[in-house]
This record gives C-alpha cells, structure tokens and sequence, in this order.
C-alpha cells in the first residue's frame, strides 16, 4: 500500500525538522521580545477596542483606522483604501531589503454578539462578535511589526517591516484582491498567525475552497387555479440541492460541500419565478475542488432542466489552501519553544472549564503547550492567506486563545477573545512573529532556504485567483 500524502509530509518533517541549532538568542531578538511585553498594554487595549466594534466584512471602518492610525503615530507611512477597498491598508517602515510583512486580519461574524463571561449573553442581540479572534489576530501582528520598527530605526537591524491590514477574511477574501493588485510582489518573505485552541508551528494548510452562487428564472403562474402555466425556480433549487447531496456519496472523504437557499419565493400561492442558492465546495487542495466544481456546475444545468427554466452559475471568490514552508515552519517551532508554553491562572482555567462544559466538551481546560510538527492532524477551513502563500514565502503557525473543542466561529471564542484568556494568547503570537522576524532579518542564509523550499514546492503548481473582475462584493 502506498503511503498517503500526510505520511509523505510527516515523513518530510521529521526529517528536516530538527529545530534549529541551539544558540543563545541575539541582542535584538531578545529586545524585540521585551519591546513586545512593553507595548502589551496598548495591544490589549486596542485589541478590546476592535472586539467591541465587532464590524463585518468591508465594514470595518472604525478597526481600520483605530490600527492604521495607531501605526501611522509609530511612524510608519500609511496607504489607505488599498485593492479597491476603504477598510485595505498597508503600512510600512524602513528601507531596501529584506523586505518582510506580515498580515493582520479585524473582520467580525454576524450574529455572534457576546460579552467576555462564560455564559451565552450577547451584548447586543443578533450583532456580530468576534467568534474567530480576528480582533487579536490583527493586533498581535500589529504589536511586532511596530517592535520590529523600534529595532530598524535604532540601527539594530536593516531592511523593511509592512503591516497588511486585510478586511474581509471571512467573506470574500480581501487578500486575494490584495494579491491580484501586486501589493505582495516585493516581499522576500510573509508571516502570518491564527487564534485556535492549540499552539504549534502549522503543518497542514487548511482547504482550498471556491464559492459560487447558481440562479434559476423561470415564470410565475397561480399555484391552485393555473400552475401548468408556471415553471418553478424553486422546484430547480430543490433538483439542485438533492443533487448535490446525492454527489456526496462520490466524493473523496476530504470534501465539502455547504450550501443555502438564498431565495426560493415570497407566498406558497405564486409559483416562485426566481430562485438563489449559495454554494461553497472544499478540498485540501485546489485540483480536488476544480473536480468537484465541474460535477456541480453539471447538477445545476440539469436541475434547469428539470424544472424547465433558466439558470446561470458564478464563482463569486475562493481561496487557495495555505502552501506550507517547512524550514519556515521549524524557524517558528524553534522560537515557540524559546518563549516556552502559556502560563495561565487557576481563574482562567475555572473560565475555561466553564466554556467547556456549556459547550458539552470535556471541561479539560485551556492547552499551552507547544505541539510538535510531526503528528499534526488536518482541520477543516479556508483561509485567503493560502492566495498570498501562492504569491510569497509564506509562515503561519496556531496560538492558544481559546479552550481545547469548543467550537469556533461560536459565541465561546467570543467570551475568551475579550478576556485575560485571548490577551495571552496574542501577546504570545506577538512575540514568536517579532522574534521570528528578527531571526529573517538577521540572518540572511534562512530567507534563502526559505525561497528555496517556496520554489520547490510551486513546481508544477499554477496560481489562480478564484474572484470576479472588478472590486470585491459581498454576496
């Protein structure tokens, strides 16, 4: 029996994996650590700001200028409205190369509202929340970058810090349109993190994905005195969706396929003439979404058929799986284990258990511990980091900001978000980027593995960018 593409990697991992040769950290490795704990008050403070906006997808006016605002005070030179969206930004500081960025993420959910305590109680019924951390997420990255800056314009290092400021993660993907503007095309190298309920150097790039919407129109007739003289765009959602559901029994294990009916009629008296459904299709890479993509759009011409009406099918954005850097990924697990664990209180502990068990887990606690590269089990979602990992060496890794299985995208990511329990976790991820961006700019010969691995992995790999011309849209 052939060994499966995660034995393969493991395999790969555990033999370039080692850590990196122990050595004692450099003077300013050690001082952008310390400048992080220095500015950790400022990105709590800011990172609660932008979880009380809680602000959705391109609507994250006020957490964009809160940020682009508090850099552009560091310092940095600030250009707003990037990629034809007002809440895209890209702040730089320094000159020449390396050049290094580093991607920060503020879009909310919808519907997640919930104050920072371990019961359900929104803040506001029915507004968004904060249920994946992006409210950490784009401070944390924030924190190094400025850290990184304090070194360059002290002389301790030499070359360019850019902060991306990516709205939309959630929705259309902001980054993609980030890429297909150029915006990435000078970097040497990018970093990038996630809030999650463990801590480890990621081995595994999340699933490609691409989003489309099918329409039916048909012709409206009266559904008791004259429904031969209707053709029902609903009855064509419905024929579309049974075949959808009847293809999951033919599809690789790794896929998914997710969907809503949008609009499917007003009355049960009028045969519906229009009729919306909203598709998204995963895989762990882009080639098995491309295969399942062509299955579907077949179902929705035969649902048509079927129903005798008209339809039209459009890809309305996607994202490509991350394209995993291994010496990128032992670079950071090398400066996980320097900073060591998270530390956490017996109340934090108390409130995570608590979380747990109105989730129905078991109420195991909060995990710190770093988890190693080899055995790393694949998790499910998409991300539009994986579009800038196909345009740029790219490094992501996972921190503890939320307990072990409680669901994410949930109101239980809400409440430790806002608290003591997502503040470590993102001072945390602060540090590990700031040091890890030291390490790059420091030592030239990494960048170079870096690029090497980059270039090794692209082969036989093309990218595409799976959005619509013109600028992004919510659906």
């Amino acid at each position: 029996m052939k060994p499966s593409r995660f034995a393969l990697v493991v395999s790969a991992v555990v033999l370039l994996s080692a850590a990196l040769p122990a050595q004692a950290p450099s003077p300013a490795k050690q001082r952008a650590v310390g400048l992080v704990e220095r500015l950790a008050p400022d990105l709590i403070g800011l990172s609660d700001r932008v979880w009380s906006y809680a602000e959705t997808a391109l609507r994250e006016t006020r957490s964009a200028q809160l940020l682009s605002d508090y850099l552009e005070k560091e310092g940095f030179r600030v250009e707003r409205g990037v990629a034809g969206m007002a809440t895209a930004f890209t702040a730089s500081y320094g000159s020449g190369a390396p050049v290094i960025g580093i991607l920060g993420e503020y879009d909310a959910l919808p519907g997640l509202s919930q104050k920072a305590v371990a019961r359900k109680e929104p803040l506001e019924p029915g507004a968004p929340g904060h249920g994946c951390g992006h409210n950490l997420l784009g401070t944390a990255s924030l924190g190094a970058a400025v850290a990184v800056k304090q070194l360059i314009a002290a002389g301790a290092l030499r070359g360019t810090v850019r902060y991306y400021g990516t709205p939309a993660e959630e929705a259309v993907g902001g980054k993609v349109y980030m890429v297909r503007e150029g915006l990435f095309r000078d970097l040497d190298v990018c970093l990038a993190w996630h809030p999650a309920d463990r801590t480890e150097a990621d081995m595994f790039g999340g699933q490609a994905l691409v989003d489309l919407a099918v329409e039916f129109r048909g012709k409206t007739a009266h559904a008791a005195f004259d429904p031969w003289n209707g053709r029902s765009a609903a009855d064509a959602a419905e024929a579309f969706a049974h075949g959808v559901n009847l293809l999951r029994e033919h599809v690789r294990p790794s896929v998914r396929m997710h969907y809503v009916t949008q609009k499917a009629g007003d009355v049960p008296n009028v045969v519906p003439e229009y009729a919306r459904v909203w598709c998204w299709i995963r895989d762990w890479q882009m080639p098995g979404v491309e295969a399942v993509l062509e299955r579907v759009r077949s179902i929705a011409q035969g649902a048509a058929l079927i129903a005798g009406v008209e339809h039209s099918f459009s890809i309305q954005g996607g994202d490509a799986e991350i394209l995993i850097n291994t010496p990128g990924a032992r670079l950071l697990d090398a400066n996980l284990r320097w900073l060591g664990p998270i530390q956490y209180t017996a109340e934090e502990q108390e409130f995570a258990r608590a979380l747990q068990a109105a989730a129905g887990v078991e109420p195991a606690g909060l995990d710190g511990s770093i988890h190693p590269l080899e055995g790393q089990e694949p998790e499910g979602g998409s991300s539009d980091v994986g579009d800038v990992s196909y345009n740029v060496p790219t490094l992501h890794f996972s921190v503890t900001t939320a307990p072990r299985r409680v669901p994410w995208h949930s109101w239980y990511v809400v409440a430790a978000g806002g608290m003591s329990i997502g503040h470590k976790g993102m001072v945390q991820a602060a540090k590990v980027l700031a040091a890890t961006m030291v390490d790059l700019y420091e030592n030239p010969h990494l960048i170079e593995e870096i690029k090497a691995d980059f270039r090794e992995k692209m082969k036989g790999r093309t990218y595409k960018a799976y959005i619509p011309a013109g600028p992004p849209r919510l659906p």
